[in-house]
């Protein structure tokens, strides 16, 4: 096990940024602990702080405890895709490369999917010197538009993706999945929610043919999903060293093999950071980092039009999948646990249509399924990152767009919003503005 970097716990706190200037944009607001940590669990904090924006580097290193970046990789470091604990964006074109999005793969197999034989899950575009890298991914945009009631017309995007550079042979037959990396504010609370929760949200009757259910991870009978962008992890931790694994390369006690897969010779021979490369105590406090990030608060910039949109949100039914409220359970810690929170998501997945769809499946989730995304801060997200990109690819380039991509068990509340006037649409776009 590699042996951890300390610094005094003074200097790592007066590195906290606790208040912005006033009349600025707070970049950082996504980046605050929980209220009421002790100096014990901010030391935590703050060395998974490090850890989530420490670029890795490749092994032998004489830094020792962030060497083993690769051999395939995306990007250096987690801040590279969730910019300032925020949300990524899509390229605006081919000759723009993927920065803070990625792309997964599979192959159909009996029951659903499995990684493809050669690339894996993931398209690694970067290889460690004498280890090739992947491949490029390029975006091109498809456009159309679309009439709403008034005569107004939105132009809406959609993404087609081309494979070019690869490194080990053709992909053949494969399914594709693009995905901006999410914020990560907030998601010790989600992982606070009881299972329980989640199965009687799911069981509870809705209108206008919403449903909703649980991604089982494995199995039908297995661990009740919530993280990811189709619920495929269970928990926290998991989601964390996953990502770890996927997008650097980087082992881990729950992942302990390189993401090499057999027909990848160069990079099963290429040298590693050590077994597992990210220790148990740095996966410790990198989780405890993401779980005790504090949601971002509600602006407070109140006003009558914000209030008539929370109201159109209500009646237009967003709120049935974009849940206003959850309980967190008791046995989380105590910073996490007993708490009313509002994320605006239930965590469950549902059919968001045709026009939606990545025809992937994902444990139990099927390719029109998406677990419903927190909107929690999601008025804050442009101000953060200026390339910021909505729904799972980041198509969407503004709230607009995003509501009227949404089909499925969301198609009533998207003719609502696209039969209402102006003002009212207005007052709607002003009170996600505010969450």
């Amino acid at each position: 096990m590699k042996a951890r970097h300390r610094l005094p716990l003074l200097a790592l706190l007066a590195a906290v940024p606790l208040f912005a200037d006033p009349g600025t944009v707070d970049r950082d607001i996504l980046s605050r602990p929980l209220p009421g940590l002790d100096e014990t669990e901010m030391a935590s904090f703050l060395r998974g702080r490090s850890l989530f924006r420490q670029s890795w580097v490749i092994a032998p290193a004489s830094d020792r405890e962030f060497d083993g970046l690769g051999p395939l990789y995306n990007r250096l470091a987690c801040i590279s895709c969730h910019p300032k604990n925020g949300r990524g964006g899509a390229p605006e074109g081919p000759a723009q490369r993927m920065q803070t999005m990625l792309v997964r793969l599979s192959v159909k197999a009996p029951g659903g999917a499995r990684p493809h034989p050669v690339y894996g899950d993931q398209l690694n575009e970067e290889g460690i010197p004498g280890v090739p890298g992947e491949g490029r991914a390029e975006i091109r945009w498809q456009t159309r538009h679309e009439k709403l009631a008034d005569g107004t017309l939105v132009e809406l995007r959609s993404p087609l993706v081309r494979f070019t550079e690869l490194a080990y042979g053709p992909l053949g037959p494969v399914m594709t999945s693009l995905r901006v990396g999410p914020p990560v504010a907030g998601l010790g609370l989600l992982d606070a929610v009881p299972d329980s929760t989640l199965l009687a949200l799911a069981a509870a009757a809705k209108p206008d043919g919403v449903r909703g259910r649980v991604n089982r991870i494995n199995s039908p009978q297995g661990p009740v999903g919530r993280f990811g962008l189709k619920a495929n992890a269970h928990d926290l931790e998991f989601q964390i060293a996953g990502a770890f694994h996927g997008d650097m390369s980087i082992t881990s006690p729950r992942f302990p093999e390189e993401n090499c897969t057999p027909a990848q010779r160069a990079c099963r021979q290429a040298p590693d950071g050590g077994r597992p490369e990210l220790s148990m105590q740095q996966l410790s406090d990198i989780t405890f980092y993401v779980a005790h990030l504090a949601p971002p608060p509600r602006p407070d910039n109140r006003n009558p039009a914000v209030d008539r949109g929370a109201a159109h949100f209500s009646a237009f039914g967003c709120q049935l999948c974009h849940l206003p409220s959850l309980r967190t359970g008791p046995g989380a810690s105590r910073h996490l646990a007993e708490r009313e929170i509002a994320p605006y998501t239930d965590l469950l997945l549902h059919d968001m249509g045709a026009e939606l769809a990545d025809h992937r499946p994902d444990h139990q989730a099927t390719g029109r399924e998406w677990r419903t995304a927190p909107l929690w801060g999601i008025g804050r997200l442009a101000a953060i990152n200026e390339k910021v990109g909505y729904l799972h690819d980041g198509r969407a380039r503004n709230f607009e767009e995003a509501i009227l991509w949404h089909g499925g068990e969301a198609l009533a509340a998207r003719q609502r919003y696209a039969a209402a006037d102006r003002q009212t649409r207005d007052e709607l776009i002003a009170f996600l503005n505010a969450l």
